[in-house]
């Protein structure tokens, strides 16, 4: 049996999640009407570079994973990835998010298209990696929701500090938060904040001590693995509707917010609803341990759900209504935030135990691939939707009746219907926490023998 974790290890490792969440944020809420409404992108262009420059992801994150899966190295099998991504990962916010510090006062969508692309190669080379490490650090069931909450403890804390920073921005600079300035203060935390994370837990962190396995599976094969697996079929069906959905709704949530219901203060209601996210955590977490993890992810989309579908009957200066409402949603964005990562933990296990493989890498490549191209087409589709209704972010334009009301219908029924889609899949999901247990006695015995083999090889030479 593998020793449990130390909780320093626990939160140590988790903490990269802070910067991750301080640059999804932006890109999905902020950086939309900063293109559009500053820097002479249309609404319909910024939307369509978005998922353009997803689509990169297709090739890149099978590829990171499984090369992850296969290197050896000193210092482990992920970490030298995590390092090679960060310089790319930098400039890449860089040049996406201060334009104007280079003497940029507008850009075209190849500008956008083009260091979208670097910020994302850089991520994923981060990011993968990261995941399938912390999928590994624990083969236990609900050790493996611990490490996932830890994470998105940090990702909830880093989305609270990039709302602060709107929130705090007028008394800073004496001036509106608009999207530029923003932006440049979210830009500098990053920068600051990734390298010393990553560099940090690749430093105190140990990877888990390498397992010799039965035998290498080459790519093709493993794909073909994973079209075998159940419940890798069904998590990453349940995570492309509910990820899209939530990007649906994401990049029209600033218009929707300032433009229809009137509100002024949207970093402070941001914070208000990253805040309601945290403190939800260890809710979600005890429930997922009374009835599973995937009948707890069933009944907060069907709250999402629900919350969603209200929106729509709210009309401009309900303010307080649509507050209270946003932080309940709050409540549930903790919820979806750890609960699908926690289920594909345990489905790595399901690969293990008939690949005879170790390819966690993979894996999240192929989770990661699936809910970018979920971000991706659900960002760039709700641009384009209401771009075409008429709807103009730019400063100055007065927007009618009909153009509002596509902008609701999107931001509110469209989310709503992807959510109910999803609660069937979730909840007849099959890996509950019995199966989990038995696929791992069969690979703790598996590995066990592997290394008592191994020693008599050795003794033998």
């Amino acid at each position: 049996m593998t020793a449990p974790l130390s909780r320093s290890s626990i939160y140590m490792h988790g903490s990269i999640g802070l910067p991750i969440a301080m640059f999804g944020y932006p890109v999905a809420v902020w950086l939309p009407p900063f293109y559009a409404g500053e820097l002479g992108v249309s609404l319909a262009a910024v939307g369509t570079m978005i998922m353009l420059a997803r689509l990169t992801d297709v090739v890149t994150d099978p590829l990171i994973g499984y090369f992850s899966d296969h290197t050896h190295t000193r210092i482990g099998r992920r970490k030298p990835f995590m390092l090679l991504g960060l310089p790319i990962l930098m400039v890449g916010v860089l040049f996406l998010f201060m334009p104007h510090i280079f003497g940029f006062s507008s850009v075209g969508s190849v500008y956008l298209l083009a260091w979208l692309g670097i910020m994302f190669i850089g991520s994923t080379l981060v990011y993968i990696p990261y995941f399938a490490w912390g999928a590994e650090l624990s083969p236990d069931y609900h050790e493996r929701s611990r490490i996932t909450a830890s994470r998105e403890f940090y990702v909830l804390v880093g989305l609270m500090l990039s709302a602060l920073i709107p929130a705090l921005l007028p008394f800073i600079i004496e001036g509106p938060a608009t999207p530029r300035p923003v932006l440049t203060a979210m830009a500098w935390t990053i920068i600051i904040l990734t390298p010393l994370t990553v560099i940090l837990v690749c430093w105190r962190v140990a990877e888990p001590a390498h397992v010799k396995v039965s035998r290498q599976v080459p790519l093709l094969e493993g794909l073909r693995h994973v079209g075998r697996n159940g419940p890798m079929v069904r998590v990453l069906a349940i995570v492309l509707i509910v990820t899209g959905g939530e990007a649906f709704r994401n990049a029209l949530s600033l218009f929707f917010m300032r433009d229809y219901i009137g509100v002024t203060g949207v970093g402070m209601l941001y914070l208000y609803y990253f805040a309601a996210g945290l403190l939800a955590i260890p809710g979600w977490l005890w429930l997922g341990r009374r009835m599973g993890k995937h009948k707890a992810f069933a009944i907060c989309m069907a709250a999402a759900a629900s919350l969603s579908t209200i929106a729509f009957f709210l009309v401009p200066g309900q303010t307080q209504i649509f507050t209270a409402m946003f932080i309940a949603k709050g409540l549930c964005f903790g919820g979806l935030q750890f609960l699908p990562l926690a289920m594909l933990a345990d489905v790595v296990d399901v690969d293990t135990a008939r690949s005879k493989g170790k390819r966690a890498g993979t894996f999240f490549a192929i989770s990661g691939m699936t809910t970018k191209l979920a971000t991706a087409f659900g960002t760039g589709i709700s641009l384009n939707v209401v771009a075409f209704f008429g709807f103009n972010p730019l400063p100055g334009v007065v927007n009618g009746p009909d153009e509002f009301w596509w902008l609701t219908f999107a931001y509110a029924v469209i989310p709503s219907v992807f959510f109910i889609a999803a609660l069937w899949l979730t909840w007849t999901y099959p890996l509950t926490s019995e199966r989990q247990k038995r696929l791992r006695g069969l690979i703790e015995r598996r590995n066990t023998r592997l290394a008592q083999e191994a020693a008599i090889n050795r003794s033998a030479d």
